[in-house]
């Protein structure tokens, strides 16, 4: 349907436009300069020392694990209340997710205590998720990993530009991964980026992500070899020159997005502050800022959620979850088992938690357009419920 509020939009100009036409009139299509020109920007925006862009941040999530050694037999501890793409990443290696419960619906982050209670002699990393752009509390997460010897993959697929204590999210673990599909802050339409400060694996990285070979196609295309070797198993995660170019616009443009997201995430707090039944989460964070990605609400108990997204579609405003939890999904539980109520904290989330639009372009009008139809059709179905128990 056409929506008169989508849940996300881009915010693109001709400036993009112009990118990609260069691209094409090169006639470099595939992994070459203008990457290279990405991957120092991204990497200088960090503050990282290496960044390397491949096909999307399920690509980079595999590479991180692959390169930190996990394998058959190992755990790696994870949130549920994340995309699939996350545990996907652990199984891709053959290693076991071990899921930990987030700290309540006023932090939708995995908590450091549950991962602490998740940790066995078989635990060889832990990711985390800066769920919807919102930093999970770190340093607890790597006193842990270090009194363990654990490594830490950072999920920052929303995080773009969120910042823990003043370092930028993605460079606070062993291994940081981006993604910039359509709907993120940093969007090429597909497309991700693998970052480290640790030289070896840096070059691991590297090679893996090019059917471990030892020189790509640019670099002979330079002259710089005329055969190459093998020398790692590897895949085929290259990102395109096209991508590559949408992204150095983005990431020009990030800081300004962010700083309107964050704009529009406050107006939605104060507009939506006294509507019964609706929490919204990640207040008062210290030593945080978030990337806002998505604005997530957690709703009451008895208020029926599909009943407000049904009444904010007759609105035209389209809304989403974030996430259904991953050890509820079907193929999870066929290999692991049936384990509902064992993250109660994360299965209310995924039974109550509402994802509202928000987008740079986002009016203020548009704003309280949203949250007039939440405050108007909250109280029926409140009462509604009520009634029926």
């Amino acid at each position: 349907m056409a929506w008169k509020i989508p849940l996300s939009d881009i915010a693109m100009d001709g400036e993009e436009v112009d990118a990609v036409r260069d691209v094409l009139q090169s006639r470099w299509l595939s992994m070459g300069p203008v990457t290279e020109e990405f991957e120092a920007a991204f990497a200088r925006y960090l503050g990282a020392e290496h960044a390397f862009a491949v096909s999307n941040g399920t690509a980079a999530l595999h590479i991180a694990h692959a390169v930190l050694g996990i394998g058959s037999g190992d755990e790696v501890i994870t949130p549920s209340l994340t995309f699939v793409a996350t545990a996907n990443s652990v199984l891709y290696c053959g290693a076991r997710p071990v899921f930990a419960d987030i700290a309540g619906p006023d932090d939708l982050n995995v908590a450091w205590e549950e991962i602490a209670a998740k940790i066995t002699p078989e635990t060889r990393a832990i990711t985390v998720v800066h769920y919807g752009g919102y930093p999970c509390d770190m340093q607890p997460i790597l006193d842990l990993a270090r009194d363990h010897d654990l490594r830490v993959v950072e999920d920052a697929a929303h995080a773009v530009g969120a910042t823990y204590r003043g370092q930028k999210c993605g460079t606070i673990g062993d291994v940081g991964c981006f993604s910039f599909f359509a709907n993120k802050n940093l969007a090429t339409g597909e497309g991700g980026m693998v970052v480290t400060d640790d030289d070896d694996l840096a070059e691991r990285i590297r090679v893996m992500r090019s059917h471990g070979m030892t020189t790509l196609t640019w670099d002979r295309h330079r002259g710089h070899g005329y055969s190459y070797d093998v020398t790692a198993i590897g895949y085929n995660y290259r990102t395109s020159e096209v991508a590559s170019a949408l992204g150095i616009v983005q990431l020009r443009r990030l800081a300004e997005n962010n700083a309107r997201r964050k704009r529009i995430a406050g107006r939605y707090r104060k507009l939506l502050e006294g509507v019964e039944g609706i929490e919204c989460p990640f207040v008062g964070a210290v030593d945080k800022e978030s990337s806002h990605h998505i604005f997530p609400v957690v709703l009451s108990q008895d208020l029926s959620r599909a009943g407000l997204q049904e009444a904010l579609k007759e609105k035209g405003i389209q809304t989403s979850i974030h996430y259904p939890p991953i050890h509820l999904f079907t193929y999870y539980r066929g290999l692991f088992g049936d384990t509902r109520g064992s993250l109660p904290k994360t299965e209310f989330a995924g039974e109550h938690e509402m994802t509202l639009p928000l987008y740079p372009g986002m009016t203020d009008d548009e704003v309280e357009y949203v949250c007039t139809a939440i405050a108007g059709a909250a109280p029926g179905i409140l009462a509604g419920g009520r009634g029926a128990a």
